[in-house]
């Protein structure tokens, strides 16, 4: 009959918190987290930034290879002054002058990207106004044609026009995995938040538990069923869970702030920071991976890989710069056209005489005392070096995304078993409950249950965090997503 009492009682106070719960509120997924992170987090926008200046950069790259139409010149050019002008006898005199010589040209320029040549065409008018002997004089150049050609120079033009498509593919690369890694750390925030708010409801469970099996132990004792020392030891644990409730509070303060500040989180009713209740991911997609498709894809789509060719290329053309800057170098200038001067403007165009020029300068090292063959030796000895870190780098990358794929398949048993494991440990506690309120169990004994449904539950949640951390870290390793079998596009939406 007494046992009937205390039966009744304990079922009472445990019972009792039951009805007083409300309405449970809106869980926030990993996905909604990882797309708001996406939208408005200020990584997020800062890889769009970067990728706008990518784009800019590369039309600016490709419009130096078109026709460049340009106008100069110096209009008005206005001078009144004294100069000096030496006579036959030797003497200086000051001679007044006030004039103006304006000059416009018009000019359209092609570049030539094979030989790093430039070719264009012009057309000139120059006027001098005589403002002391009042007349004014006209001189032109109604068309001209030139070219402008580098010989046996380093030809920049020819080399950017091979790296510098990579540097835009690898800068779209570099957007597709910085959205990526926006998703990672998301993931990382949202578990250290789920964490924390777990170890919160274990303390919040273990402070009414701790709080009811007191009180239970109150009752028993007046009955003689426990001893004053286990009452102690339950008194005790009643102010550790006190303790740990309030330090798990804090964690989960400081975690919740942390998540909302990376994703821009706030509340759009009340421009408030709302609290986050966060949903487990338990739900782990079935799919499996295979470690050289991941490589291929890998190879296919990060923009190392890209950059593993563009570092070959960069150090061949350092190479080449410092062969051909330290030999013969010579330009070659000419041009042919018309020209003509009057006092009047109409003059310029009434019979115009040719206008032809041609000169090649050139420049030829003849004694350097071994300073060009030290910087020729330099880049070959950089080409070396950028060969052999390529290929270092290639082995790195491969084993990474090969220990990420296992890694990946470990966990996901690592998931299951603890799972598998929390059921357990949350029963036996049960179990262990139920045995210490027919005082069939002692207080240490239920000490270790809880202790032991504490850690299971824990286990479970860190295993479904270095789950999703490393599904994350192959999708960004690989830019490939395995679940759907699609490479990842900028407007992709993360599962």
């Amino acid at each position: 009959m007494k046992r009937f009492y205390i039966l009744w009682f304990c079922s009472l106070i445990v019972g009792w918190p039951l009805f007083a719960q409300t309405q449970p509120t809106q869980l926030t997924t990993l996905t909604d987290v990882i797309q708001l992170a996406q939208a408005q987090s200020v990584a997020a926008k800062r890889a769009n930034t970067q990728q706008r200046t990518n784009i800019w950069a590369y039309r600016s790259f490709l419009a130096q290879f078109k026709p460049q139409l340009s106008l100069d010149g110096s209009l008005p050019n206005f001078t009144r002054s004294y100069i000096q002008v030496t006579q036959p006898d030797g003497n200086i005199r000051f001679e007044p002058v006030s004039y103006n010589n304006s000059i416009l040209n018009l000019s359209l320029s092609q570049t030539i990207a094979p030989t790093g040549g430039t070719i264009f065409v012009q057309k000139q008018i120059q006027r001098f106004d005589n403002f002391i002997q009042n007349n004014t004089l006209y001189n032109g150049i109604p068309f001209g044609i030139g070219l402008v050609q580098p010989l046996f120079q380093f030809n920049p033009m020819r080399w950017d026009k091979k790296i510098q498509p990579l540097l835009f593919a690898e800068g779209n690369q570099q957007l597709i995995e910085s959205l990526e890694q926006v998703s990672l750390s998301a993931t990382t925030l949202y578990f250290d938040l789920l964490v924390a708010q777990v170890n919160l409801q274990i303390a919040e469970t273990n402070r009414a538990n701790n709080d009811t099996l007191y009180r239970i132990a109150l009752h028993k004792l007046d009955l003689g069923k426990i001893s004053q020392n286990d009452l102690l030891q339950l008194q005790l644990s009643v102010l550790n869970a006190e303790k740990d409730l309030a330090s798990a509070r804090q964690t989960a303060a400081v975690a919740s702030l942390k998540l909302k500040t990376f994703v821009g989180y706030r509340n759009e009713n009340s421009g408030q920071s709302a609290p986050l209740e966060l949903a487990i991911p338990n739900q782990i997609p079935v799919f499996e991976v295979d470690v050289k498709r991941a490589i291929d894809e890998a190879v296919a789509n990060r923009s190392a890989a890209i950059a593993f060719r563009r570092r070959l290329l960069e150090a061949q053309r350092d190479l080449e710069k410092a062969r051909k800057n330290n030999g013969l170098n010579a330009t070659l200038t000419a041009g042919y056209g018309l020209s003509n001067q009057g006092p009047n403007f109409g003059d310029i165009y009434v019979r115009p005489q040719n206008r032809e020029y041609v000169a090649l300068q050139f420049t030829l090292p003849i004694m350097t005392w071994g300073r060009t063959q030290a910087i020729v030796e330099t880049a070959k000895a950089n080409r070396e070096l950028a060969q052999q870190t390529v290929e270092q780098d290639k082995l790195t990358f491969e084993q990474e995304i090969f220990t990420q794929v296992t890694l990946l398949q470990m966990l996901r048993q690592q998931v299951t078993l603890t799972a598998k494991a929390d059921q357990i440990g949350q029963s036996r506690y049960q179990i262990a409950q139920d045995r210490f309120k027919l005082s069939d169990l002692s207080v240490t004994d239920l000490g270790i249950a809880t202790q032991e449904k504490d850690r299971a539950r824990r286990d479970a949640i860190l295993a479904l965090r270095d789950y999703w951390q490393a599904y994350y870290t192959l999708r960004l390793l690989t830019l490939y997503d395995f679940e759907s079998n699609l490479k990842i596009q900028v407007m992709d939406n993360v599962k």
